[in-house]
């Protein structure tokens, strides 16, 4: 089941920023919730949170890295810290910031040797849509906000995966099915306590 291989998905009709830098993609997860607030309120929220009020996050990251200690980053996010900020240190990139509307981060899974020795000035969206070449593996996740009235709004992440050419691809499905329940248990909490902030000023 884990080394099951893992089929390709093209988006149609480009509706978001997301769609538009990863519109083909190999794995991806998706939650929502409805938040009794604005959106540009939800929107200030989402890097507001904090490590500690993402539930379990620092259990399962614990886990993914096996018990030991490490440098703060995303695997061990120091507590009182915005998660967001924690994540643009630890290798992530702010790729889209439209606010109200839509916020994409994303990081490299894995490069070839010589981008990495050798990397663009400036990493951008236009870089993440860009990637072909064999030997690239990414994963870029949103914050999509849609208004549904007044006072609230719509919030939904997904995170999709790339990878560039098959060998890439097989090495990294069997990890992404052993860390997906993990990892959707994270961005449901984060959607939790977004909406906590988010509602608690109302």
């Amino acid at each position: 089941m884990l080394l099951w291989p893992a089929s390709e998905t093209r988006v149609a009709t480009i509706v978001s920023r997301l769609d538009s830098i990863v519109p083909v993609y190999q794995f991806s997860e998706f939650h929502d919730t409805t938040i009794n607030a604005p959106a540009g309120r939800t929107y200030r929220a989402i890097c507001a949170v904090t490590s500690d009020e993402i539930v379990l996050l620092h259990t399962l990251t614990w886990i993914r890295r096996f018990g030991r200690p490490g440098p703060p980053g995303v695997l061990n996010p120091p507590g009182r810290q915005p998660f967001c900020e924690v994540a643009l240190r630890s290798g992530f990139y702010r790729l889209a910031d439209d606010p109200g509307q839509e916020m994409v981060l994303g990081t490299f899974l894995a490069a070839p040797e010589a981008a990495r020795s050798h990397p663009p000035e400036a990493i951008t969206a236009t870089t993440f849509a860009g990637v072909r070449a064999p030997g690239f593996g990414i994963v870029v996740m949103n914050f999509r906000l849609q208004p549904l009235a007044h006072n609230r709004t719509l919030l939904s992440t997904e995170t999709r995966v790339f990878a560039t050419d098959i060998t890439t691809r097989r090495l990294f499905t069997p990890y992404w099915r052993l860390i997906y329940p993990g990892s959707a248990i994270i961005r449901a909490s984060w959607l939790r306590a977004i909406k906590r902030r988010a509602e608690a000023t109302n």
